[in-house]
């Protein structure tokens, strides 16, 4: 290890994209100990932190009944230069407990004239299920300091853009997909863009106003799919709407059971090479872990789990600082082995043993285990 890493190792990781960014960190991390440098930069501005990024939420806007935006100014050392189409992790404190989700940024890098580009944005829709999303939409308000992960995510458009574009949406499915579009709007560019939306309604589509607006100006063609009026998307509808269909770059986003019927329908053309599907959320089925003593062994943690809270639940629990990307079991930052025991995996149920690599964020334990973390 040289020294420039050595001086960078407190600090490893937090701006994962700005090297210099994480050495300034580990510096003051090192100058400051035995005091945590965050005890010092906090009387200063609740931004600044040597150890993590930080926001600060400025606005929420609802959207419609269940959802809303959530604009943010991020702190020291937060990567601006993210590119449309990307998520963005966010950990909010409630109850006692920081809770951690990524959400697709619905902000366009640098189109923001009053803010300089510095704030960023996410919009959440409130699920059934879903403890943070409620929080978010209903909970959560101007001033509350927030904690970030750096900007991640393959689901982005290639540059210079495709000459046609489809975009194939379903619900908060249009969240990446109206950063791309604000984006194309922004710079200026131009190409030939069908958007597909769809929706239960008219009051529950996101951004409706701006998806015609966006069509009135020449910008976009679009079609938005009132399901509870005119029934799901199939591929007749799609065939009708596009007809063009196999000739265009498409980029999808939606319900796992939107997608379904989207890749069955490409391979049924033969375009699956110009399709790109970006997934939110892992589907859970009932695998029948046990739960157990989840124990970190370098951190000398340990916490008791029930099977339905993950790996990296249970280390964020009780301030394990454990890697994390997707939390959708994509991206393969949150691997780590396997100590002792055995884990479950949320998607398919398979089981994993001692001496295996495994992915904390979809990975359950199967009684008691021990992470080598």
């Amino acid at each position: 290890m040289n020294w420039l890493e050595k001086l960078e190792l407190p600090a490893r990781g937090v701006a994962s994209r700005s090297r210099t960014s994480n050495v300034a960190r580990g510096v003051i991390a090192r100058l400051t100990t035995p005091l945590l440098p965050d005890d010092y930069l906090q009387l200063l501005n609740p931004l600044w932190s040597a150890r993590e990024l930080r926001g600060k939420v400025v606005e929420v806007v609802n959207e419609t009944e269940d959802s809303a935006t959530i604009v943010i100014e991020p702190g020291w050392g937060f990567t601006f230069d993210y590119q449309p189409g990307q998520y963005v992790g966010i950990g909010v404190l409630v109850d006692g407990r920081w809770t951690w989700r990524s959400y697709s940024l619905t902000s366009a890098p640098g189109a923001d004239e009053r803010t300089r580009g510095r704030q960023i944005s996410i919009t959440v829709k409130a699920m059934p299920e879903g403890f943070l999303s409620g929080h978010l939409v209903r909970g959560l308000t101007p001033g509350t300091i927030v904690r970030l992960a750096a900007p991640a995510g393959e689901f982005v458009l290639p540059e210079p853009i495709p000459a046609k574009l489809l975009f194939l949406t379903a619900g908060s499915g249009i969240t990446p997909i109206i950063s791309m579009l604000r984006t194309i709007e922004h710079r200026g560019q131009s190409a030939d863009i069908v958007v597909v939306h769809s929706a239960p309604d008219a009051a529950s589509a996101l951004f409706g106003d701006e998806l015609s607006a966006m069509t009135q100006s020449g910008l976009i063609d679009s079609h938005v799919q009132y399901t509870r009026e005119s029934g799901r998307l199939d591929a007749r509808t799609l065939t009708e709407l596009v007809p063009d269909i196999a000739q265009r770059q498409v980029w999808a986003c939606g319900p796992e059971s939107f997608l379904s019927v989207v890749e069955s329908y490409f391979g049924e053309i033969g375009a699956q090479d110009r399709l790109h599907i970006e997934r939110f959320a892992v589907e859970r089925g009932a695998v029948g872990a046990a739960g157990g003593t989840v124990t970190f062994k370098k951190a000398h943690r340990e916490v008791e789990v029930d099977g339905a809270t993950t790996l990296l639940e249970a280390g964020e629990s009780v301030g394990v600082q454990l890697p994390f990307g997707c939390r959708m079991g994509i991206c393969q930052t949150c691997v780590v082995t396997l100590d002792k025991g055995a884990v479950r995996d949320l998607r398919n149920g398979d089981e994993h043993v001692e001496g295996e690599r495994i992915q904390t964020c979809i990975s359950v334990a199967a009684g008691d285990c021990t992470l080598d973390v």
